[in-house]
């Protein structure tokens, strides 16, 4: 699914194609993805409006409106965004259709319709209703703050790295590579962690995400050391030349080396 990363790329992506361009209609294609705001709302709110600007925490991208309030967009496990021009562009599963006075159109595309478009006033009161923790790459964000919300958790630390309560953007996928970088399994409680892989572990999560961007999630442009590119079962890890194996916690399967993330 769409973590910090991607919905990073899907911001730069807006921002190069669809700000302050007038708004001229909207067709809302599923109500099933809608949060609090109507189908009829969502369309008062965006018809003869512009985005002006946008704002990601976590795994929610924000998209200002010249009119102050903001579109909230979470792309659940399958959404992204698509400018197009020639409708015969348009994807298979638009949820979202913007149209704008320069005959371009954006879609918010989701297949599992998982994901959610919303409209509000403030953003640091939605990031508190939704009970969101700090974004993980949040300049504020240094190793004092991490360890006052995250090391207080009981969990295993695959569990605590996605739960967005304690940090915000993390899920499945890159878990998996921040605790492979850190030399951390998957499974260990987060009260077993010393001082020295804390503090591994919050420079490796830092340092993943940043690359994920920088490489535009394309995980065969990640470094040589990286586990994404090799992460299937039985797959060789790129480090010890070992087999990468699976485990299942909390229902997800995290993806690791036994030997160099031992417990």
């Amino acid at each position: 699914m769409p973590e910090l990363p991607d919905v990073e790329v899907f911001k730069g992506y807006l921002d190069a194609t669809a700000l302050h361009q007038e708004i001229t209609d909207v067709a809302v294609r599923s109500r099933q993805v809608l949060g609090n705001v109507s189908s009829q709302k969502l369309t008062d709110h965006l018809e003869g409006r512009r985005f002006e600007s946008t704002r990601r925490h976590g795994k929610y991208l924000f998209v200002h409106l010249d009119s102050g309030r903001w579109l909230v967009l979470h792309f659940g496990m399958t959404g992204f965004l698509k400018y197009f021009k020639a409708m015969d562009d348009e994807p298979a599963h638009a949820r979202l259709l913007v149209n704008f006075a320069n005959g371009y159109h954006l879609v918010y595309d989701s297949q599992r319709k998982l994901g959610e478009v919303d409209v509000t006033e403030d953003i640091q009161k939605f990031i508190e209703k939704k009970k969101l923790g700090p974004d993980a790459l949040d300049p504020d964000l240094d190793f004092d703050a991490f360890s006052k919300a995250f090391f207080k958790s009981r969990a295993m630390v695959k569990s605590a790295l996605m739960d967005q309560q304690l940090v915000a953007g993390i899920g499945n996928i890159y878990s998996d590579e921040i605790l492979f970088q850190a030399g951390v399994h998957p499974r260990t409680k987060v009260a077993r962690l010393g001082e020295e892989e804390k503090r591994t572990l919050f420079d490796a999560m830092k340092e993943v995400l940043q690359v994920a961007i920088e490489h535009r999630v394309n995980s065969e442009e990640f470094p040589s050391n990286y586990l994404l590119p090799h992460r299937r079962k039985g797959e060789e890890c790129p480090r010890c030349h070992g087999e990468i194996d699976t485990i299942k916690i909390s229902g997800r399967t995290a993806y690791y080396c036994p030997r160099c993330q031992q417990q």
